[in-house]
């Protein structure tokens, strides 16, 4: 993740301590956990990297091995444990699970679509003792309501995002960029004002799951700086109106890259700090600060790998797979740079990038250490002379 909001304007954000801070979590190789608790979803989305449906998969972990998996990324020290699916709201062990996984130490956030947040589930929410609850809405309403296949998903999701505030949620908005909402990306700023949002990330396309199938949907690197340039533009508004809300871009790291290459002609001192800061978080963090368990317990090197699995937590402790260079694939994601070819293999931004998505180019290419495609950045800008 990109805090656009702190490296544009100097304001800390809500898990900063982990993002901006030596030693944690990739330096010490303790992952956040993404946790899909299921593959039913009430919604089918376009871009779905799970490729979620409407009934549950067999052999799902059950909620006595999902405790245990718990108690393993306790031990093993991961600090946060991401709730997502499918729908996660689909579980009716959801807020038994998050009160135990709170009880051994791990902060608990949640994804969802917000559809199915009433305001007695809002209350539930926050008794569980969720620190964050993350809601996509892909577009305004008539673009979200197609993307997500079902009418009135806009109107419920807004619903569900005014019942965690009244309830003192903290609540985000999520928003994939893809060729089908982009134009829409002004108002949803003009949404995350007026509804009071505090917190607002913009994803990138990865192509995995369905999202697969929407490569052609992907933006064109002339959009994609526009997009970024918007998405700059309006934090830095924000910030100037005195609104608290922390923006963020997530699953491209050549953000970081093109932010801090705008402040460098703009503020050379804010330059300098944002260049310390991304230095430190490291970029793309597959295999190293980010995890994944899915539905079934197969452990996978990020949410999105979903063809290669590193074991599972069913039949091994989630610490000693993840410990476990002997699997090739885990092994050359930690050391990664001397493999990466092509665009990122020249990039002199290596180490505030670390190479971005090995899945996308893996998908794109058919070829994980080739360039990934969905850089926009130019030839000169990633082969400029940096200042540090």
């Amino acid at each position: 993740m990109i805090n656009c909001t702190r490296l544009l304007c100097a304001k800390k954000g809500f898990y900063d301590e982990i993002r901006y801070v030596k030693g944690k979590p990739a330096d010490t190789n303790r992952p956040i956990v993404v946790w899909n608790t299921t593959r039913s979803c009430n919604l089918r989305c376009a871009h779905c990297y799970f490729d979620a449906q409407a009934t549950k998969d067999k052999n799902e972990l059950t909620t006595e091995q999902a405790m245990a998996m718990i108690d393993d990324l306790a031990l093993f020290g991961a600090p946060v444990l991401l709730f997502s699916g499918g729908e996660p709201f689909m579980r009716k062990d959801l807020f038994e699970l998050g009160k135990y996984a709170l009880s051994k130490g791990l902060r608990t956030v949640i994804s969802t679509n917000g559809t199915l947040i009433t305001k007695e589930m809002a209350k539930r929410i926050k008794d569980a003792g969720f620190s964050y609850v993350g809601i996509s809405l892909d577009g305004l309403e008539a673009v979200n309501d197609e993307f997500r296949k079902m009418s009135g998903a806009f109107r419920k999701t807004l619903e569900g995002i005014r019942n965690c505030h009244s309830c003192g949620v903290r609540v985000g908005l999520r928003f994939t960029i893809n060729q089908y909402n982009f134009r829409d990306m002004a108002g949803i700023f003009n949404l995350i004002e007026k509804e009071g949002i505090r917190r607002a990330c913009f994803y990138h396309l990865v192509y995995s799951g369905r999202g697969s199938q929407m490569v052609k949907e992907d933006l064109t690197k002339e959009e994609a700086r526009d997009v970024m340039d918007l998405i700059f533009d309006r934090t830095i508004r924000l910030s100037r109106k005195n609104e608290e809300t922390e923006v963020l871009t997530v699953d491209n790291h050549a953000d970081g890259v093109y932010l801090y290459l705008r402040l460098k002609k703009e503020d050379k001192a804010k330059a300098e700090e944002a260049l310390k800061l991304l230095k430190i978080n490291g970029g793309n963090k597959s295999g190293t600060g980010i995890a994944d368990v899915d539905n079934l317990g197969f452990v996978h090197p990020d949410q999105f790998w979903r063809y290669y699995s590193l074991g599972n937590v069913k039949s091994r402790r989630f610490g000693d797979i993840w410990s476990d260079e002997s699997d090739c694939m885990l092994k050359n994601l930690r050391n990664r740079l001397p493999l990466l070819k092509g665009k990122c293999g020249r990039c002199h931004f290596q180490d505030i990038c670390a190479g971005n998505f090995r899945v996308r180019a893996e998908a794109f290419y058919g070829d994980g250490w080739q360039e990934d495609p969905a850089c926009y950045l130019s030839e000169e800008e990633i082969m400029s002379v940096r200042e540090d």
